[in-house]
């Protein structure tokens, strides 16, 4: 059941300043809101636990990762009914990102237990070498410390309390502090004391993890600023990202920030591709960009064609599909203003024409589908800003030129699309480098919505992207955000062999 409380050191603390849920359903929830005292008191936890934690072996931690998966489970079916309660989000959809949130746990056990992630190298001694004799050098990665994370207001659990940079970090041998997102207490909630029993389960030190729920804006600050943490892990909104990574910059010692803030996705379709299966595109497309309300950081907001009868064709397709989509909940009330808001400004731009339109209110969405010309999406950067919900705009080029332009005009993505027949290759060639530049996960004839948890995955970019393009948050190498090379000089075996078995 519910406790309503911060998890700091092993215990459930509470405090005098509450904050409650904001149910799509049902009676909201009173939760305990966090101060700077509770930020300073996680970290410190952390710092201690860390001198335990980030020694253990391997397969000790690997266990550990298990037991939260094990735990979690346990608790699934609450945690899918105070999920729905919280965001609106449909069953299957948060047992799906359930079993996601416990793979990507046991992967990163597995993964550890493989050991490939150390790096390990050895140059052994050459004391003979002329003219200058080799010492013994060996190279391993270690843990960096405690860690910072910001749970997403898109993925309760994925992205969260439990989700893929917490799993990363304890996966490296980092204790984790997170800020809770103020979207799904609830969720954060159960998924803590799941975590809490695996704790002591696996007997490790108690300030392993720590979660402090709600609190202000100077909340997160202090924790980005506090002088334990080593590295922080958000997702989220561009303008709230880049405050927190100046603060991170800001630091008397600077410290990594790895944010993912925004990206539009888009999907360059091109001739032959178009004109062979523009229809069963645009049907894809109108999935894609709808999947969730259109709150994914992969969801396809941007289609760039080529001027003609198949792209009107493409258009109206489109439009007939969105049309058929009913007014949904967002996941909060902000997140649904912040949509009617992006709406009415890329509504009222200059030039661009409006495809389709609906009707929502108050914390629903419906989709919306505009149009423009690619020299006036050329000629204002605001048309590719993100809008976060189910809204599309087509862009259209008036030659190949135009749609090279458009490709290079591009900020940072996490995503890049191309739609082709083998009679488009040559146009695919030359945008593949273009595109390669712009993003960290290129598609061919699929899209981008469905992020599979796996060794090869890159979820990052470019900034706005992402502020680390040598990073991603998804996947087995998003580990590596929180360790770091360690060369040992002539140090005896038998002081290392823990860390190089």
């Amino acid at each position: 059941m519910l406790n309503g409380k911060h998890l700091i050191a092993g215990e459930f603390v509470g405090s005098e300043k509450t904050f409650t849920n904001e149910p799509v359903t049902g009676d909201a929830d009173v939760f305990a809101a966090g101060s700077v005292e509770h930020i300073n008191s996680a970290c410190m936890a952390a710092e201690e636990a860390f001198w335990s934690y980030g020694y253990l072996t391997r397969s000790e931690r690997a266990y550990f990762l298990r037991e939260i998966a094990k735990e979690i489970d346990i608790r699934g079916d609450y945690i899918t009914v105070i999920g729905h309660k919280e965001t609106g989000l449909p069953e299957a959809r948060l047992q799906g990102e359930r079993g996601r949130t416990v793979g990507q746990l046991r992967l990163f056990a597995e993964h550890i237990e493989k050991g490939d992630y150390l790096d390990k190298r050895h140059d052994e001694a050459l004391p003979d070498r002329t003219p200058l004799p080799r010492p013994d050098l060996k190279l391993i990665q270690r843990p960096i410390g405690p860690v910072a994370v910001f749970g997403a207001s898109n993925f309760p659990l994925a992205f969260s309390t439990a989700g893929g940079d917490a799993a990363a970090a304890l996966a490296a041998g980092c204790p984790v502090v997170v800020k809770g997102h103020s979207a799904h207490p609830g969720v954060s909630d159960i998924v803590a004391q799941a975590i809490a029993a695996a704790i002591k389960t696996c007997d490790v030190h108690p300030g392993v993890f720590n979660q402090i729920q709600g609190g202000n804006r100077i909340v997160g600050q202090a924790l980005v600023q506090h002088p334990r943490i080593r590295a922080v892990g958000f997702t989220g909104s561009l303008v709230g990202g880049r405050v927190l990574f100046d603060l991170c910059a800001a630091r008397a010692e600077p410290i990594p920030f790895f944010g993912e803030l925004g990206s539009v996705n888009p999907m360059f379709i091109l001739p032959s591709a178009l004109s062979s299966r523009g229809t069963a595109i645009a049907k894809g497309w109108a999935g894609s960009l709808s999947m969730g309300v259109g709150q994914f950081c992969t969801n396809p907001g941007i289609a760039i064609v080529l001027e003609g009868s198949d792209t009107d064709t493409f258009t109206q397709y489109t439009a007939n599909a969105l049309e058929l989509i009913d007014a949904q909940p967002m996941l909060t009330s902000g997140i649904a203003d912040a949509y009617h808001a992006g709406r009415d400004r890329i509504a009222t731009t200059h030039n661009v024409q409006e495809v389709m339109t609906s009707t929502c209110d108050q914390r629903n969405a419906t989709p919306y589908l505009y149009s423009v010309k690619a020299s006036d999406w050329l000629a204002n950067d605001t048309l590719g800003e993100e809008v976060f919900g189910p809204l599309g705009m087509i862009v259209i080029a008036k030659n190949t030129t135009e749609m090279i332009d458009v490709a290079k005009s591009l900020v940072g993505q996490l995503t890049c699309t191309m739609h082709m027949d083998d009679n488009d290759a040559d146009l695919a060639r030359i945008l593949l480098p273009i595109l390669e530049r712009k993003a960290g996960r290129i598609l061919v004839n699929d899209f981008p919505t469905g992020v599979e948890v796996s060794d090869a995955m890159v979820h990052g970019g470019p900034y706005p992207a992402s502020t680390n393009f040598g990073a991603t948050s998804v996947g087995t190498l998003s580990i590596r955000r929180f360790l770091r090379p360690v060369c040992y000089q002539n140090i005896p075996d038998n002081m290392l062999s823990e860390k190089f078995e």
